[in-house]
């Protein structure tokens, strides 16, 4: 009797274990970063479409601010910008299972139409682009979103183009900080290029041989004329020289030299960038802007989009690490606040705040988002789970040694 009790209880735990797998089943990585990005991103861009991101989106700036009402001016900008640069890549693939397919629609519609309210004087959600040097940075972001996404300009009617184009040559009138603001500028004209709009190839030109001159060895470039040790290599510097060298590199072959060494310096800091992460996910809390989260990993992200990653580094390792850096860096109960992303890297910690940021400054973090813009089928997706650097290294396993290289 005790032996038959024994096995229907086994019976029993067995079928609700069936059950609650077949009611929970675990999500693929892919799975996990839409729902990920979904909820990010999700209130900008669909309030945005309905004309109403002024009425919903919170007014917050850094405790550390240096001018409350001229940073909750710019937020709007600076959040359509840093959302579409993210999720551009996943907005321009096509296919996918039924419900990605479906998603990328409703958020194709809403970025369009919230596209069109931004430049459209008559919508509550106007975004005026010439109050501020701010503007310069954020219109660059939503330039090389439209580069990564080809699909949104030549979805976008004439009209909101013609305003698009008027919008970003207007913050010409600003002259950029001397550090990673010159590929600001750069980018801007980058996209006017692209886009066959006449631009200024000085701004390319100065941006480009500045930034050779901040070479500092090891894949890394200082940000104006010290270094510091941040992350403005991953936020800005690596992602913006590959995007501009790029879209400028089939326009003029006067930097093929150049281009040529971007790219093997882009390959040596993805190698740094991915033994950064350690195996839980986390990173060092280093430098200014750390409030961007996982943005800290642009760069690899990029790289693994554009499919350049280093022989060192597998695509299924990248997209591990990546995983867990979204994990780690979106888990904590008060990453939102009804909704939207607070100030902090794990969590609200407003101290970790700048004096240029704002409630649209932390929404830079989709931008590790950009490997959604392989298939699915791609091996970063498709492949087996694999450790990262630090996982092998950590468990003991036998691991290659690292060098810096000389990449002048």
């Amino acid at each position: 009797m005790i032996l038959f009790l024994l096995v229907m209880i086994n019976c029993f735990a067995i079928a609700q274990k069936k059950t609650r797998t077949t009611k929970n089943p675990k999500l693929t990585d892919r799975q996990f970063w839409l729902t990920q990005m979904d909820k990010m991103v999700r209130p900008v861009v669909y309030n945005l479409a309905k004309d109403s991101l002024r009425i919903a989106m919170p007014q917050i700036t850094s405790i550390h601010v240096d001018n409350k009402a001229h940073r909750i001016k710019v937020q709007y900008v600076e959040v359509l910008g840093r959302v579409l640069s993210g999720i551009a890549p996943w907005l321009q693939l096509e296919g996918g299972s039924k419900e990605e397919v479906e998603l990328r629609r409703q958020y194709r519609q809403w970025t369009l139409q919230g596209i069109k309210n931004a430049l459209d004087s008559n919508a509550k959600d106007f975004m005026n682009f010439d109050i501020g040097g701010q503007q310069l940075v954020d219109a660059s972001y939503l330039a090389i979103a439209f580069t990564r996404a080809p699909w949104l300009w030549e979805n976008l009617d004439k009209k909101s183009q013609s305003l698009l184009v008027k919008s970003i040559a207007t913050t010409r009138k600003f002259k950029p900080v001397f550090s990673n603001w010159l590929l600001f500028s750069a980018m801007n004209e980058a996209f006017m290029a692209k886009f066959g709009f006449d631009w200024d190839p000085m701004r390319v030109d100065y941006a480009l041989q500045q930034m050779e001159q901040w070479y500092t060895g090891d894949g890394m470039y200082t940000d104006g004329t010290t270094f510091a040790f941040d992350y403005y290599n991953s936020f800005v510097i690596h992602p913006y020289l590959a995007a501009i060298a790029e879209i400028i590199g089939k326009k003029t072959n006067s930097y093929n030299g150049m281009v040529e060494k971007i790219s093997k310096r882009n390959q040596r800091y993805a190698v740094i960038q991915e033994r950064l992460i350690n195996t839980d996910g986390t990173y060092p809390a280093t430098g200014r802007s750390i409030i961007y989260r996982g943005a800290a990993f642009h760069h690899l992200a990029d790289v693994a989009l554009r499919k350049t990653l280093p022989k060192q580094l597998s695509p299924a390792q990248v997209r591990c690490a990546l995983t867990a850096v979204i994990k780690k860096t979106l888990e904590s109960p008060s990453t939102y606040k009804d909704g939207w992303l607070t100030i902090g890297l794990y969590g609200a910690q407003p101290t970790l705040g700048d004096f240029y940021n704002n409630q649209g400054s932390p929404y830079i973090a989709s931008n590790i988002f950009l490997p959604l813009g392989l298939p699915e089928n791609d091996p970063f997706w498709a492949s087996p789970d694999e450790k990262w650097s630090a996982q092998k290294i950590w468990s003991g396993e036998d691991f290659q040694n690292d060098h810096s290289e000389k990449l002048k």
